[in-house]
């Protein structure tokens, strides 16, 4: 791919800045700059769509050989332990919302108290940071953009392709 999702429309780059600016938030547990970045995330239509797809393929790309309920909860746990201790609201059962919906197993029809968008894209950026973190995909930490950036590239060519093939 000769594009990154710098060169997309306006609603796209927002999309992608937020996303970065929460996770770089998270990573140095910033709560201030978390905050700002998730609010944005959460006013910006689509952000779950583009959220879930780097999550699926983060998880891809962390778990080739795909993932057991074993991985998933080690997943779930890591994150909410990781983010308990300077984001107190943190809540359970919005990352396996999360991780429900980025591997195509969630029906917000079957879930008696499913979260809404703006709980989604708070939670979201925790997840990702902490995948990120536990990856080998993580790069130096002058460069902590580097591995989202890439995804996040990604993300919005399978969300083109999936819109042009639909």
């Amino acid at each position: 791919m000769t594009t990154t999702w710098r060169h997309l429309p306006a609603p796209a780059r927002e999309i992608a800045r937020a996303a970065t600016d929460a996770v770089a938030a998270a990573r140095v547990r910033d709560t201030e700059a978390y905050d700002e970045a998730a609010d944005r995330l959460a006013g910006a239509d689509r952000s779950g769509l583009v959220l879930g797809a780097v999550v699926r393929l983060l998880l891809e790309e962390t778990h080739p050989d795909g993932l057991d309920g074993d991985d998933v909860r080690q997943v779930l746990e890591s994150c909410v332990r990781g983010a308990a201790s300077w984001q107190p609201d943190v809540d359970p059962h919005v990352v396996l919302v999360l991780l429900a919906g980025a591997l195509g197993v969630y029906d917000p029809g079957d879930d008696p108290t499913p979260p809404d968008p703006a709980a989604l894209a708070r939670h979201a950026p925790l997840l990702l940071a902490d995948l990120l973190a536990a990856s080998a995909l993580e790069g130096p930490p002058a460069a902590p953009d580097r591995p989202l950036d890439g995804l996040l590239t990604a993300a919005f060519a399978e969300i083109r392709r999936t819109e042009l093939n639909d």
